[in-house]
């Protein structure tokens, strides 16, 4: 098997279940900054030990973002034939999200002030996830369906996210209060 197909060649790329569009359409921007995500998500991924909970937790998080890529690339006329958890995000994905935010938060006192990221390789790295996540919801925004909720999985992820980064820098963490104020 080869890994080049050619079909790319013309600036147009394939859609899941079928049809083209082309490669600077708002749906590949989204699904380009999710593939991003998970990478970032992966990068992080490497900075666990194996024994962490947030090592399963991100590599959870990184197949859900195979379903969410999935149903972002798939057209309108296509959508009938997602697969609600398979090739669709529901909202039982997104409350599992705030399930996993909840129990986070209550092992890890969590900051009143801005956090300036870096306290450790971990949690720098979550912290670049959530900023492409961020742009990934932006982006998603502008091209999701009315009765999708790829956008809300987006935002809690971000949230999740944030909060995975918080937890791995655990209690001694530097905090930024107000504009140029480092709380030690």
């Amino acid at each position: 098997m080869r890994i080049y197909t050619r079909s790319g060649d013309d600036g147009t790329t394939g859609l899941y279940f079928g049809g083209r569009v082309a490669k600077s359409d708002e749906v590949m921007w989204v699904n380009g900054t999710v593939d991003e995500a998970q990478a970032a998500l992966g990068l992080a991924r490497a900075f666990c030990d194996a024994a962490s909970p947030l090592h399963e937790i991100l590599l959870g998080l990184q197949r859900d973002l195979w379903i969410l890529m999935a149903e972002v690339a798939t057209s309108e006329a296509n959508r009938v034939k997602l697969r609600p958890g398979e090739t669709m995000v529901t909202a039982a994905m997104v409350i599992r999200l705030e399930e996993m935010i909840d129990t986070l938060t209550a092992q890890v006192v969590m900051p009143k002030e801005f956090v300036l990221p870096g306290e450790n390789p971990l949690a720098a790295a979550l912290d670049v996830a959530r900023t492409v996540v961020r742009r990934a919801e932006r982006l998603a925004v502008q091209s999701s369906p009315a009765e999708s909720v790829v956008v809300a999985y987006l935002n809690r992820l971000s949230d999740l996210v944030w909060t995975m980064a918080r937890w791995a820098e655990g209690e001694g963490a530097r905090r930024v209060r107000g504009v140029g104020g480092v709380v030690a």
